[in-house]
C-alpha cells in the first residue's frame, strides 16, 4: 500500500502511528545501528525516518542500506538538503518549509532535487513543514535561516497549514526540531488538526509517554521521536503504549 494512503487511512479511521527518526551522523557504528533496529523491529513502530538538518559525516548511504537490510518497515527520507536523496528508501517527505520565508526551502532546493527524484522508484510525499519555537534555537532553524512559529501562536500555525493544504500539499509536519526543550503545544496541534483534513505529523521535544499521548489526543496522526530514542532506546515501548491507547 502507498504510504500516503496509509497516512490518510490513519486520519479517516482515527488510528495513530509512530515513527522513529534516525540521524546517520549519530549512527556510525553498524553494530549499534543493528541493535537499535532490532529494538524497533520488536516494537510496534510503523515507520522509520532517516535524515537530519546537517549531515557532517559521509554515512548517509551506508546507514540507509543497513536500515533497509535490517527491517521490513517503510523507510522514509526526512531530507535536510538535496544531498540526502537515495533510491534505497521507500518514500521521501518532499518538505516545503512553509513556516519560513526562505525561497530556497520553499521551492529552490526542490528544483534541484526534482530531476533526481523523477528517475527513482520512490514515493513522493509533498509535505508542508512548519518549524515551531519550542524553547531554544535548533539546528533546523539555524540552517534554514528562518524564524520558527511562536509556541503560543496556534492561529498562525493553523492559517499556515490551511494555505499549504490549499496549495496541494498532502501532509503537514509540525516540528520543534532536534533537541527541542518542549513539545509543540497541544493548542497548536489541535488548531492545525481542526483547520485541515490532511494527515498531521508532529515531532520534536517528545520525551515521554505522557507527551506522546497528549500529541495524539490533540490530533497528531503520526508522532515522530528522535532525540528521546537516541538517549533512551527502551523508552520506545512506553511511547508505543501511548499510541496503542489512542
Amino acid at each position: 500500500m502507498q504510504i500516503i494512503r496509509q497516512l490518510k487511512n490513519l486520519r479517516t479511521l482515527g488510528e495513530k502511528a509512530l515513527a522513529v527518526l534516525l540521524d546517520p551522523d549519530k549512527l556510525k557504528n553498524p553494530i549499534e545501528l543493528r541493535s537499535l533496529l532490532s529494538l524497533i523491529n520488536n516494537s510496534k513502530v510503523d515507520f522509520i525516518l532517516v535524515g537530519g538538518s546537517l549531515l557532517v559525516e559521509d554515512n548517509f548511504h551506508a546507514c540507509l542500506k543497513e536500515i533497509k537490510k535490517s527491517t521490513i518497515l517503510p523507510v522514509i527520507l526526512f531530507p535536510g538538503s538535496p544531498t540526502q536523496i537515495s533510491s534505497e528508501a521507500d518514500a521521501i517527505l518532499f518538505l516545503s518549509l512553509i513556516s519560513g520565508r526562505n525561497p530556497e526551502l520553499l521551492i529552490g532546493q526542490h528544483v534541484v532535487a526534482a530531476p533526481l527524484l523523477s528517475k527513482m522508484d520512490i514515493e513522493i510525499l509533498p509535505t508542508g513543514y512548519m518549524l515551531v519555537d519550542c524553547g531554544k534555537p535548533t539546528t533546523a532553524s539555524y540552517i534554514s535561516q528562518t524564524l520558527p512559529i511562536p509556541w503560543n501562536k496556534p492561529e498562525i500555525a493553523a492559517a499556515t497549514a490551511m494555505a499549504g493544504q490549499m496549495l496541494g500539499l498532502k501532509c503537514m509536519y509540525l516540528d520543534g526540531g532536534s533537541g527541542a526543550e518542549k513539545p509543540v503545544s497541544v493548542s497548536m496541534i489541535r488548531a492545525v488538526r481542526e483547520s485541515t483534513h490532511i494527515p498531521l505529523i508532529v515531532g520534536g521535544g517528545i520525551r515521554n509517554e505522557e507527551q506522546a499521548a497528549a500529541a495524539y489526543a490533540a490530533g497528531a496522526d503520526l508522532v515522530v521521536i528522535g532525540t528521546a530514542f537516541e538517549e533512551e532506546p527502551e523508552l520506545l515501548f512506553a511511547i508505543v503504549d501511548a499510541k496503542n491507547n489512542h
